[in-house]
């Protein structure tokens, strides 16, 4: 739809065909999985056997803008017809009862003055409706002084026409101005990645504004979805856990003015701590993703959702940048947007990756039990040297002085060390203080 408008390239399309081709279908191995948010953003739950019906009626607005455009149409037409049908009716019954509808000769017996003229039939008094409701007033038809209570219905089919005017205009602005309608030129990958950076496991996702217009005070919330089983064997199908958001500004809000990759560093007290590269097609789980702003040309709060499910999260990949410099400004290649590449990556989890380096951690400490901080020279400290296992620790230069008197013993010429001389002028400088 987007290529139709223009707004994005044929290439786009045809990258995302490709990459659709080329990753593996691993829905053809089990049933298709439910999710809670669709790609296009739509809430995917299904509402049955709601009692209190009522309870919608009670914000009629709300609801007449949450309707399909076809059922809001015809909801608006309906409600014209029918309050020009129903005072049709009473300007009818109003000339039947002053006896206007009776045939008269104009020439010979002219009659009382009617309530409203030139009314002879129901087909009048429903055009007579029509005309004082929309305010049409062609001039053939008027109210005339004779009936005051033709009058008071003139009075009180003009306020009700003014109420549903407003009303119907007001549903008809809301529908077409709503925040939803932004959010069609943001777009997300269709598939999130993750790849190490930094050392970590990292959970990622880009994120792009099609318009030129920006999305102001945007921030970007992740949640995990999952069924979960407590200690008490209390099934909870819908746990909702959040994710902690690492973007380039090192917080939930970002500046989108050109497209982001989003990322999670998976570690401990994270959702996805326990996720491997083989229980990752097992998982059932689904990732939210929900992008907030202020629109900046109307002012307007908008939403933007999509979700990725374990089989649209691929394994030791990442994206490929997008952004080149030209001519003294920054293009960005929406042909590319969600390409990925593949990187070297272990299969283990995070919490897999930290047992293995606390293993490895824990023996190295155990080899260099010892270390401490001793003064060195004038106010430093360094690192003291090594010492065995249940022997105290020596400072560095009690070495350095055994090692001089090793090479007089054996004629060498002494070698003073510059951290020598410096702990021996702070010493100097100590007594002199003291006398």
């Amino acid at each position: 739809m987007l290529a139709r408008k223009g707004l994005l390239p044929d290439g786009f399309l045809l990258t995302r065909l490709a990459e659709d081709q080329n990753q593996p279908n691993r829905g053809h191995f089990r049933s298709q999985r439910a999710r809670f948010i669709t790609k296009t953003g739509s809430c995917n739950v299904a509402h049955k056997n709601i009692r209190e019906q009522g309870r919608f009626l009670q914000d009629v607005f709300t609801t007449m803008v949450d309707l399909k455009w076809q059922h809001s149409l015809l909801i608006f037409t309906s409600a014209f017809l029918c309050s020009w049908m129903l005072f049709a009716m009473i300007w009818w019954l109003l000339a039947f009862a002053h006896g206007d509808l009776e045939p008269r000769d104009p020439d010979n017996d002219p009659g009382p003055v009617p309530c409203v003229t030139a009314i002879q039939s129901f087909t009048s008094a429903f055009l007579f409706s029509i005309e004082v409701q929309v305010t049409i007033g062609f001039g053939g038809r008027m109210v005339t002084e004779e009936c005051p209570v033709a009058i008071i219905v003139l009075i009180i089919q003009n306020i009700l026409g003014l109420i549903i005017n407003a009303v119907m205009l007001g549903c008809v602005f809301m529908k077409t101005a709503q925040a939803n309608r932004r959010a069609e030129t943001l777009i997300f990958s269709r598939n999130a990645v993750i790849a190490t950076r930094n050392g970590r496991p990292t959970f990622m996702f880009r994120v792009g504004d099609l318009r030129k217009s920006m999305i102001i005070s945007a921030t970007v919330q992740l949640q995990v979805i999952r069924r979960t089983v407590t200690a008490e064997g209390e099934v909870i199908p819908v746990c909702q856990l959040d994710i902690q958001v690492e973007n380039p500004l090192r917080s939930n809000g970002i500046f989108l003015v050109s497209p982001l990759i989003i990322s999670h560093t998976i570690e401990r007290g994270s959702p996805l701590y326990d996720l491997s590269a083989q229980s990752l097609a097992t998982e059932d789980l689904e990732i939210i993703v929900i992008l907030e702003g202020v629109v900046e040309t109307t002012g307007i709060t908008m939403q933007a959702r999509t979700s990725y499910t374990p089989e649209e999260i691929l394994w030791g990949r990442r994206f490929v940048s997008i952004i080149t410099e030209e001519d003294g400004r920054y293009c960005v290649d929406y042909c590319k947007f969600g390409n990925t590449v593949p990187v070297r990556m272990s299969s283990l989890s995070a919490k897999e990756l930290d047992q293995t380096q606390g293993v490895q951690e824990g023996t190295s400490e155990s080899q260099l039990q010892g270390w401490g901080l001793v003064r060195a020279g004038r106010g430093g400290f360094r690192r003291g040297g090594r010492t065995c296992c249940g022997s105290a620790p020596q400072p560095w230069y009690a070495q350095s002085e055994k090692q001089q008197k090793d090479a007089e013993q054996k004629g060498q010429k002494k070698k003073v060390q510059l951290e020598v001389i410096g702990r021996q002028v702070e010493e100097d400088g100590l007594g002199d203080v003291s006398d």
